[in-house]
Formats: C-alpha cells, sequence, structure tokens
C-alpha cells in the first residue's frame, strides 16, 4: 500500500521560511514525479512545484519561483519543499502527490500523479 506522509506545516510570519517533508513508502518512484500542491479555502488546488526522480529536474509555479526549492532524497525516498520568503497568500493546505511515470505536458496538472498524502497546513501571518 502506497502512503505519501507530510510533515513540517505550521505557522510563519511573512517573510519566514517553513521545509515540508513527504515519505513515500510502498514502492518507489524511480521512474516517475513528485510534486507539491496547495488549496486555499474557496480555491482549486493549485500547482507548486514538481522534480523527476530520476533525473531531478525541477518544475516551479511561477508565484513561488525564486522563493521555493523542491529537492529529493532518493535513499530516503523523501521529497522536500524549502519555502523561503513566504507570504500570507501562500497560506494553504499542502499536498504532496506522487506519479509513476512522467509527462512533461501534464506534470503541473492533478492528473499527472497517482497517488496524494493527506497534506499539511500551512499559515504564513503579515
Amino acid at each position: 500500500q502506497v502512503q505519501l506522509v507530510e510533515s513540517g506545516g505550521g505557522s510563519a510570519l511573512a517573510g519566514g521560511s517553513l521545509r515540508l517533508s513527504c515519505a513515500a513508502s510502498g514502492r518507489t518512484f524511480s521512474d516517475g514525479v513528485m510534486g507539491w500542491f496547495r488549496q486555499a479555502p474557496g480555491k482549486e488546488r493549485e500547482f507548486v512545484a514538481a522534480i523527476t526522480w530520476s533525473g531531478g529536474s525541477t518544475y516551479y509555479a511561477d508565484s513561488v519561483k525564486g522563493r521555493f526549492s523542491i529537492s529529493r532524497d532518493t535513499a530516503k525516498n523523501t521529497v522536500y519543499l524549502q519555502m523561503n520568503s513566504l507570504k500570507p497568500e501562500d497560506t494553504a493546505h499542502y499536498y504532496c502527490a506522487a506519479g509513476t511515470s512522467v509527462r512533461i505536458v501534464i506534470i503541473r496538472h492533478t492528473i499527472q500523479y497517482n497517488y496524494w498524502g493527506q497534506g499539511t497546513q500551512v499559515t504564513v501571518s503579515s
């Protein structure tokens, strides 16, 4: 059974930093991709960042480019999202997602991903 477990959410002041982790178990995603999405109340789930498992290629939403950084530790089967220069508009529930294969044309879309975690809340206050 595949499980994605997020951790590291919480509260931060604007300009601060948080680091999210996503530990995957139940299978490896060596040919796939790991991503982070977020959803604020009343809004649709939106893409934040993604990283291909084998090559480590990264993709970011324009809204977080230059502030957030996604990375992975293949030995630990874990993906990280380092969030710096946080803004109140970053407040959302953040979800980790895993795809068993990679299609770059849809890497920013939820349909790319087969598995989802329960999410972790990030709240940024001004």
